[in-house]
This record gives structure tokens, C-alpha cells and sequence, in this order.
């Protein structure tokens, strides 16, 4: 069966704040568990009103202490952002207090806009190096070697599982060339997914990490009872993005009965664009598209998002999409 986990960016609803927030992640994360979710990830995002994981590796723990058998993990960390000793030792940390239940992605971009990534970044030019930061990561994370200076203490022989996070053939290039699992952020830059799937799969190396290519796909999911509900769901979505794009990022709006009353044409179907990768409507039409999606791109693993304003509804919307993906029981993945 296709393992199916989640992403959740602990999403500040307006009208709420982020300890509403963080406190509406850990009761999703929990409800992910029992519906047989395979693993519950977190993104970094900074500086932004609507998102409350900016201290992800802080939420990590929480969620691990909170469930019992997921796996939980960062989807991702920015790695340009932090030092690779440092990461190591937040998750071997996590590793030490939880288990074998820890994941690890790492992407290349801020997670933010211009002016806190320079407040964030250790180097102006730290994106560049992160081929070369992967490295020093994985490395902190084995045995130590002989002699070894330089050790992550947790986390040295802990070998939490590393991801690779893309949306561009750069992360697929890195993926392939380091025999790394990919995930890719279709869910909102789908555009050059089918280019990068392929680049990943044709130059992968096998590692000791993972022996053949592996892919994780990332999909949006408004399900609800009627078709009308999932498309009222996911404006939230549309209206924040719109927002961000105007450089005005705020907590996530509240639904509409229609977006088009807002927005002009052309600026909806660019979002729909990036948008594209979603499935959305009552669960026969969320169970077709995302068949149609799994069909096309052919995974190794799902991974759904909803940024939905109302928490009951999203809590809705991800056991619908269980229902109608056949996810009954966790799922051995690791």
C-alpha cells in the first residue's frame, strides 16, 4: 500500500494566534496517527503571521511527546539558515528522546522573504553551499571516525533518515547524486515536477541510505462532504497566496462562498497554477484526483497538505482523504 503522511505548517487562522495553532497541530497530529498516517511533518517558515513553525525542531519534540507510533519529522529544515553541526545535534536530540520515529528534510531555500533571511543566514552566500552542507550533516550523523575533531553530541551515530527537499532540478540533482529520498513541493511550485522526477530517477546513485530512487509527492487536499464545501475550503489557500504574492502575508483568511467576486481571472489562474497539484471536492472527487495524481507521477509516497482556516473541517478533510486512500493502519515506513 502507498504510504500517505502529512504536512503541516501549524497554520494561524485569523481570528486565532499561534498557541491556538500549535495546540490545533498536536490534536491533528494525533488524529493523523490513529487514522494510520505514515509520518507528520513540519516546515520552517520565518517571519510570517499565518505560519507558527518557525521553531520547528521545538515543534517536532512536542508532536513526537504528544503520539506514540508515528513518525515525525521536518519537511523541512532550511538548511542554508543553520549550521549543519547544529541541526545534527537538534535531531539527534530528538532521536535520543523518541526513537526511531525522527525524520529529517532539508531544503535550500529561506523560508522566508528578503530581509529575515539576512537576519537568519550565517554567510551571504550559504545557499550556495548546500551540496556541501548535506555532506557535513550526514557526516555528523554517522559513528564518529577516529580522531574526528568536530562531533554532534546527541546525535553522532543516530543516522536519522535525511530528505532532500526540492522544487527545482537543483534539489533533484543533490538528491540523485547523494542516493538521498526525494520530496518535491508540488503542492504549491508544481511546474517543474515532471523534469525534475525525471533527472532524479535517471542520475540517481544508490547509497547506503536508500538502494533505488524514492519518491515523495506533495498534494494539497480540501475534501469535504459536496464538491461546493472543497472549493469553499481551499480559498483560504487562494486568498493567501494571492496575499504573499502582493508581498502582504498575513494569518490565513477565512473562506469565501466565491473567489471570484475578489479576484480577477488572470490572477486565479496563476494561482491555480501553482496550485495545480490539489485535490478538492466531496470524497469520490478527492478519491479520482488523487488517483489521477499517484496514476501520473507514480510516487513511492504521498504527502497531504490543507492549510483550511476552520480546525474541525481540516480535521475532516485529512480523514476523508484516509478514507478514500484506503490508510486504515500505520504504515512500516522509514
Amino acid at each position: 500500500m502507498l504510504p500517505v503522511s502529512v504536512l503541516d505548517l501549524a497554520p494561524v487562522p485569523e481570528g486565532s494566534d499561534a498557541a491556538r495553532a500549535l495546540s490545533n497541530t498536536l490534536d491533528l497530529a494525533g488524529h493523523a496517527e490513529r487514522l494510520g498516517y505514515a509520518r507528520f511533518w513540519l516546515a520552517e517558515h520565518h517571519g510570517m503571521e499565518g505560519i507558527a513553525s518557525a521553531a520547528t525542531a521545538v515543534v517536532i519534540g512536542a508532536v513526537a511527546g504528544a503520539t506514540r507510533t508515528i513518525r515525525v519529522g521536518a519537511g523541512g529544515i532550511m538548511l542554508p539558515n543553520h549550521a549543519p553541526l547544529m541541526v545534527a545535534e537538534a535531531f539527534g536530540t530528538l532521536a535520543a528522546l523518541h526513537g526511531d520515529r525522527i525524520d529529517l528534510g532539508v531544503g535550500r531555500a529561506p523560508g522566508t522573504d528578503h530581509a529575515t533571511a539576512r537576519a537568519l543566514r550565517r554567510y551571504a552566500a550559504s545557499a550556495d553551499r548546500f551540496p556541501d552542507d548535506v555532506v557535513e550533516l550526514l557526516g555528523y550523523l554517522e559513528p564518529p571516525a577516529p580522531g574526528q575533531t568536530v562531533r554532534a553530541v546527541p546525535g553522532e551515530g543516530s543516522r536519522v533518515p535525511v530528505w532532500i527537499l526540492g522544487s527545482s532540478l537543483f534539489g533533484a540533482q543533490v538528491a540523485a547524486a547523494l542516493g538521498l529520498p526525494y520530496a518535491f513541493a508540488s503542492h504549491f511550485a508544481p511546474a517543474a515536477l515532471d523534469e525534475a522526477l525525471a533527472v532524479y530517477r535517471e542520475t540517481f546513485r544508490p547509497s547506503r541510505h536508500v538502494e533505488r530512487p524514492r519518491v515523495m509527492l506533495a498534494a494539497n487536499v480540501f475534501a469535504a462532504e459536496t464538491d461546493a464545501e472543497g472549493v469553499r475550503l481551499r480559498t483560504s489557500l487562494q486568498q493567501a497566496f494571492i496575499r504573499l504574492r502582493a508581498g502582504q502575508p498575513g494569518k490565513l483568511p477565512r473562506p469565501v462562498d466565491d473567489i471570484r467576486a475578489l479576484h480577477d481571472r488572470a490572477t486565479l489562474a496563476g494561482i491555480d497554477r501553482a496550485l495545480a497539484v490539489s485535490a478538492v471536492g466531496a470524497p469520490a472527487t478527492v478519491r479520482d484526483q488523487l488517483a489521477g495524481i499517484v496514476a501520473r507521477w507514480r510516487p513511492d509516497e504521498l504527502i497531504l497538505t490543507g492549510q483550511i482556516h476552520d480546525h474541525a473541517a481540516r480535521l475532516r478533510s485529512f480523514e476523508i482523504a484516509a478514507e478514500v486512500l484506503g490508510v486504515r493502519q500505520p504504515a512500516p515506513v522509514a
